[in-house]
């Protein structure tokens, strides 16, 4: 909601007892936050409802004071959640609009409030809420995914597929689809990791740091951050107000799941190609042109590989913020905000498109087949057959890379060459051996732990299936 400036006389700032002039109307438009922090009004609001019990429960504040104080807080809240609340730009930012619609509401006792802390230490506690819900939420998003991407592979592997392998993005060796989508699974494994990682790591209430340096009032800290679902208050007053690396570190887990999904993405629009063909995108997730009618566009990939970079951004955007910043806190750290509802916003409606399409995405499997078969995808089994049969790996490697270079000028597969060329090469060939080495065998061969035979796909999609029900 864009907040509004009242017409009338600038009134008195709740900080401006020191001030004898107004600000300028243009560092009051540079200095807000309210344009994008009321986002935080709900964090705003839990904080302060767990002070002001905190206040009450020390003698601090009566108890008619902390009645009046909550039943306020309660009001303005409700008023936000309908959408009746006026956000004012003159009121700078999210905890001045609600404190002083509060004071409007139940007058001079909302002063109160904000005994025994400052906005330092209330922005960073609002703000790991945030933060720390984000990723809790993202990393349950991530597992969803996760779960889809498993549960294809789970699919494929029933019938076997049989997909080309790249390095070089040329085609290498051929691997089960199976395997293909448990690369996946692994990843996001991980993602998912980080963000409950960084939820840990910033599970700590910074309220009643106050300004910096902690507070003379005889407050309960411990009693705080239990109301308010953190394990512990922080320990260090400057470290609580001043530091944003629990932000730092969500934008980095934000990161790298982009990185993730940007692969994911780029596979699945070279895949879509008419020159691949290995899969058809559906009709739900892709859009036309507006003058080619046969165009069929993987917009949701490219997309998503598209704002992996915004999110990049974002994160070098905070690091670049509090790499100069001395303690504790400083007004760039209001800059702190954007990058991470942005990269939040961003993730969690591409992990949602990805958790409906995945699923609804059409495999050929003739056609992967048929590509992995090309390309000389077996070429290295040739190699291995002839190192099992004690010729050393590098002259087994010398003499099917001239068997490659044979059958590329003449435009033929191993498996093409004649009886007395594969001779020629080694004694030990020949075109039953050459014939016996097919895709499907190959894949089977690579029984190592990890590998892409069968059984090694299913022992994997297996510990993945019990790691997402645990």
């Amino acid at each position: 909601m864009t907040p509004t400036q009242p017409e009338q006389t600038q009134p008195k700032k709740l900080w401006g007892g020191r001030f004898a002039e107004a600000t300028d109307g243009l560092v009051e438009l540079f200095n807000a936050s309210v344009g994008f922090d009321q986002r935080l009004a709900e964090q705003d609001i839990r904080g302060s409802l767990a002070h002001v019990a905190m206040l009450g429960s020390v003698g601090i504040l009566d108890d008619t004071e902390v009645v009046q104080i909550t039943d306020g807080l309660n009001d303005v809240l409700a008023d936000i959640r309908a959408g009746n609340f006026e956000w004012r730009l003159d009121r700078e930012d999210v905890h001045m609009n609600v404190e002083a619609a509060l004071r409007d509401r139940i007058g001079p006792v909302a002063g109160k409030l904000h005994t025994a802390r400052s906005r330092n230490d209330q922005v960073a506690v609002d703000f790991r809420l945030f933060t720390k819900e984000a990723a809790l939420d993202l990393a349950d998003k991530t597992r969803a995914l996760r779960g889809v991407m498993l549960s294809e592979a789970e699919k494929h592997l029933q019938e076997e597929v049989i997909l080309p392998g790249y390095t070089h993005l040329q085609v290498a060796q051929p691997i089960l689809l199976a395997h293909w989508f448990m690369a996946y699974v692994a990843m996001l494994e991980r993602d998912e990791g980080r963000f409950r990682d960084a939820a840990e790591r910033m599970d700590e209430s910074p309220l009643g740091s106050s300004a910096l340096a902690g507070t003379p009032w005889p407050i309960d800290r411990h009693t705080v951050a239990q109301a308010l679902g953190f394990a512990r208050p922080t320990a260090n007053s400057l470290d609580g107000v001043g530091s944003r690396d629990f932000a730092l570190e969500f934008l980095s887990a934000c990161a790298i799941l982009s990185a993730h999904l940007s692969r994911l993405s780029e596979e699945l629009i070279l895949y879509s190609t008419f020159e691949f063909g290995f899969i058809t995108l559906p009709d739900s997730h892709t859009t036309g042109s507006s003058i080619m009618p046969q165009k069929k566009n993987p917009d949701v990939s490219e997309l998503a590989r598209g704002k992996a970079g915004r999110v990049f951004g974002n994160l070098m955007g905070l690091l670049t913020v509090v790499k100069g910043t001395p303690l504790a806190y400083n007004k760039d750290l209001q800059e702190d905000k954007e990058g991470v509802f942005d990269s939040y916003d961003t993730l969690s409606i591409v992990l949602r498109l990805y958790a409906d399409m995945i699923p609804k995405t059409v495999w050929h499997a003739e056609k992967t087949k048929a590509a992995a078969a090309r390309g000389y995808s077996t070429a290295t089994d040739v190699a291995d057959y002839l190192a099992r049969q004690g010729v050393p790996f590098r002259e087994a490697h010398e003499v099917v890379g001239g068997l490659v270079g044979l059958a590329s000028r003449s435009g033929r597969q191993l498996w093409e060459l004649t009886d007395a060329e594969l001779k020629a090469a080694h004694p030990l060939l020949n075109a039953e051996v050459a014939q016996n080495l097919t895709v499907e065998e190959s894949v089977k061969d690579r029984a190592s732990y990890g590998g892409t035979a069968p059984e090694r796909v299913r022992e994997a999609v297996a510990a993945a299936r019990q790691k997402l029900e645990d």
